[in-house]
């Protein structure tokens, strides 16, 4: 028992001094293939062994955010990004631009698949889409954290378009979707809902121009309400 306890906080350690190395990277701007400091310096600065050290870096090395070159030494990785962030928005310091750009991504990719939506949808894929955003309703009538479900209400309009790109890229929807409700505090409620509504009744009347319209003015509806935060903290 006390080594499987000492084998947990060598881990949960390692996973603290992993987060400090990301954040050093943030912080000193580091780019990709850049050096980062030996380890001696490092265990110094992050106040930390050795071996607690080479745990954190390896389970970056795991999750392509550093590389170890063995009698060279740590270098941030020239495949930057994390599983659950491929493209590493995680390391993208302007959050406020990032936030812009990533719904201007949206602007330009999703009315489209929405109208080709429109096009292919079977009852079936309706059905589907209503019980995914009964599920956004919920949660944002509950008043939890509707991220997830929103992101995947969006995925399956990707499915439904029938065009195989769009699992590739639908990590970058999903990004955004989440980052936006993050710095919004999910402002957006009943526009949502209503939204989503429009989206799903004009795929179901098979309207491409309609189901384009109504995914655009979503995503409208989305940048108006950052432009009128005042203040959003992108940085937390």
């Amino acid at each position: 028992m006390a080594l499987q306890d000492a084998s947990a906080t060598v881990r949960s350690l390692a996973d603290q001094t992993a987060e400090k190395i990301i954040k050093r990277i943030i912080d000193k701007g580091l780019e990709k293939g850049a050096k980062l400091d030996n380890e001696k310096v490092l265990c110094e600065t992050l106040n930390v062994g050795r071996s607690t050290l080479r745990e954190a870096v390896r389970m970056l090395a795991s999750r392509n955010i550093l590389t170890v070159r063995h009698g060279s030494g740590i270098y941030v990785s020239d495949k930057l990004g994390i599983p659950d962030d491929p493209l590493g928005f995680t390391f993208v310091k302007d959050k406020r631009k990032l936030v812009f750009d990533l719904l201007e991504f949206r602007r330009i990719i999703e009315p489209p698949i929405c109208a080709m939506a429109a096009i292919y949808a079977t009852p079936e894929d309706v059905d589907k889409l209503n019980e995914l955003a009964h599920e956004v309703d919920r949660l944002i009538l509950a008043g939890e954290s509707h991220s997830d479900a929103d992101a995947a209400f969006h995925s399956h309009i990707g499915y439904m378009s029938r065009n195989s790109v769009m699992p590739k890229i639908e990590p970058i929807i999903f990004n955004a979707i989440s980052l936006f409700i993050k710095v919004t505090g999910a402002v957006l409620k009943n526009e949502t809902i209503e939204d989503h509504r429009g989206i799903i009744e004009a795929i179901a009347k098979h309207d491409p121009m309609r189901a384009s319209d109504a995914m655009l003015l979503h995503i409208v509806h989305n940048r108006s309400a950052i432009d009128d935060l005042e203040k959003v903290d992108f940085e937390s």
